[in-house]
């Protein structure tokens, strides 16, 4: 393992006033996308679709990473280079999505574990000789007055650990993402306690698998209120509570904490970082994003898959990403928008 590369990816990553691009939707995923724009999910579309994003113009000056899919890490760009390329000659960092989705987990009542982790080291392998230099594993959980289970915290928390071990053995920087998911009727309180338990197993598991936490990434959920839920939480309230939480939960070591919008609006996700941002200046963690849907959804309502509409979608994607910069820095205003 070499410290200095995975450092310099840090670096690069973590930079002030910067966030990471999530596009690393699945087949599956990025059809329910497109279905709404009446765009058919072909392997064309996808491509087109995510060039489209990656040469926004002044995409940089905000957008640090992007996270792919393994087929657009391949994919060529209509000027030739790999779309992984494109992103390397504007200085911004490839990623790849590496977790294999999600199955059962047996003997429990519609939990959730991720799979992924045989033959892991060789993909990584082959994903860096493509040029990615970060990696992301997605875990759930579900919010029930019984759920997550410790069975369910404690098997997602060492897979995830297994999965971050791996990466940095292979020089690639890991982003840990424990999605505490929305769904459901649960109030603000109910995500803090359960989100607690969830971090705090996570961050046990990397320290019995040795991830070196100064070389990773953590992408959490903010603690928010259900999505059913009848008394919806205002946004400082989401700030105070998901800053209260990863100070009880994420050691200082961990350099940057990049939040997942997880269903948010493109706004209240932006207020939301916002105000963690503005209301704490002493914090030991960069607060930024690796938003997918929230800097996304703009973009794709202004493309409707249309090659006249590229630039005012691309326009979309510069706009959002821009905000969620201001965001970074607590220096975000409604009336950016």
């Amino acid at each position: 393992m070499s410290s200095n590369e995975l450092q310099a990816t840090i670096q690069q990553i973590a930079v002030p006033g910067k966030g990471i691009l999530a596009a690393d939707e699945s087949m599956k995923t990025i059809a329910k996308r497109f279905a709404p724009i009446n765009v058919e999910c072909s392997e064309e579309n996808r491509r087109i679709y995510r060039e489209m994003l990656f040469t926004t113009n002044e995409l940089s000056s905000f957008i640090s990473g992007v996270i792919l899919f393994e087929e657009t890490l391949g994919q060529q760009s209509s000027s030739g280079d790999t779309l992984g390329k494109v992103l390397e000659k504007q200085g911004i960092v490839p990623g790849i999505k590496v977790d294999k989705g999600l199955i059962d987990l047996d003997n429990t009542d519609d939990e959730k574990v991720t799979q992924g982790l045989d033959g892991l080291a060789d993909r990584l392998a082959s994903y860096k000789e493509m040029g990615a230099r970060f990696a992301k594993w997605r875990a759930v959980f579900n919010i029930s007055d019984i759920k997550p289970t410790k069975r369910a915290i404690n098997t997602n928390a060492h897979n995830l650990a297994r999965y971050a071990a791996i990466c940095q053995s292979q020089g690639i920087v890991p982003i840990v993402e424990p999605e505490v998911l929305m769904d459901g009727s649960h109030t603000i309180e109910r995500c803090a306690k359960v989100s607690e338990s969830v971090f705090h197993l996570v961050f046990h598991h990397l320290h019995l698998q040795g991830v070196i936490l100064e070389h990773m990434i953590l992408k959490p959920s903010m603690i928010i209120s259900g999505a059913d839920c009848p008394q919806q939480a205002s946004s400082e309230q989401v700030a105070r509570e998901t800053v209260k939480i990863l100070k009880r939960t994420v050691p200082a070591a961990v350099p940057t904490i990049n939040f997942l919008s997880g269903g948010q609006s493109a706004e209240f996700a932006t207020e939301n970082l916002n105000l963690m941002n503005k209301l704490h200046d002493d914090l030991p963690w960069f607060l930024s994003f690796s938003y997918g849907r929230a800097l996304q959804a703009p973009c794709l309502d202004a493309w409707h898959g249309k090659d006249e509409n590229i630039a005012a979608a691309q326009e979309q994607l510069h706009k959002r990403s821009k905000l969620n910069a201001a965001a970074t820095l607590g220096e975000y205003s409604e009336g950016m928008e």
